[in-house]
């Protein structure tokens, strides 16, 4: 167990410290590709959420069968999400491939996706106009998330397609540095961010958190959730030093605003109620 802080978080309220090993955690970006299937099995992967105290987690795989093997095992702690990627379809090519939106529009009809995606835009590609707004109605019409993997212009361009859309910013937009991140966060007031491979960015290089990161947590505590991001494998077998280095920088919040990223905007968001108590279930 690493060794946690405690120092004041925002030099008014106490930092969680190390209850922060009590709260349940919601991992917002959790993949189960296939290449995964032989060297864990859906009964390891619940395992691993055990024993890191993740109660419930956001899923989309390649293809989508890997997310629902894990929500047939374990329907209480998975919620899915369908991802485009299949066959030959990928990140890099995806809104291209005949018959997309029909694969969507069938696999949103067949099982209970809460959302579409995670998704790359890696180029903004305006002539993708009609297969986005297919996408955005499918999502409305069941009152669902887009989960968006891109930098800032392509988030920019789904809201200009449409204001209402619900998305989350995988990885608050990786590459993005933190001023673009704050900018667009507060453009875009019901904009959600997952926080998946920005450990190390947040937690900054000294005892205390990266000071403009401090202020993105600080003023958009209400729409931001921790992930994993298992693209590969090597995520799985790190899945505990990430969970851990999670609560690592979660420890130094008020335990307000902790509890908050850790799963209770993930209860809101979601409509679940998440506990300790789904720990060792199903």
């Amino acid at each position: 167990m690493l060794s946690l802080t405690t120092a004041n978080a925002d030099g008014d309220h106490e930092a969680i410290g190390e209850d922060v090993w009590k709260l349940p955690l919601f991992d917002a970006h959790v993949h189960y590709k296939e290449p995964a299937w032989d060297r864990y099995s859906v009964k390891s992967i619940v395992e691993l959420m055990d024993q890191n105290g993740v109660a419930m987690a956001l899923v989309s795989s390649t293809p989508d069968e890997g997310t629902v093997m894990l929500w047939e095992y374990a329907p209480n702690r998975i919620v899915p999400e369908l991802r485009p990627y299949h066959g030959a379809a990928g990140s890099s090519n995806w809104t291209k491939m005949d018959g997309m939106d029909s694969y969507l529009e069938e696999r949103l009809e067949s099982y209970p996706h809460e959302g579409i995606g995670e998704f790359h835009i890696r180029q903004l590609d305006t002539s993708d106009e009609a297969l986005f707004r297919k996408i955005i109605a499918m999502a409305k019409e069941r009152d669902i998330y887009l989960h968006v993997h891109s930098g800032t212009e392509p988030i920019r361009w789904l809201y200009g397609l449409d204001p209402e859309v619900k998305i989350i910013w995988a990885h608050a937009g990786l590459g993005s540095p933190a001023p673009e991140v704050y900018a667009l966060m507060d453009e875009f007031p019901e904009l959600l961010a997952d926080t998946s491979l920005r450990e190390y960015n947040i937690l900054g290089r000294g005892e205390t958190l990266d000071p403009q990161w401090l202020e993105i947590i600080f003023d958009f505590q209400d729409r931001l959730m921790i992930g994993s991001d298992t693209w590969v494998n090597s995520q799985w077998d790190s899945y505990s030093e990430i969970m851990t280095t999670n609560r690592l920088w979660l420890s130094k919040l008020p335990r307000e605003v902790a509890e908050k990223i850790a799963y209770k905007n993930a209860e809101r968001y979601f409509g679940r109620e998440i506990t300790m108590d789904q720990i060792g279930t199903k």
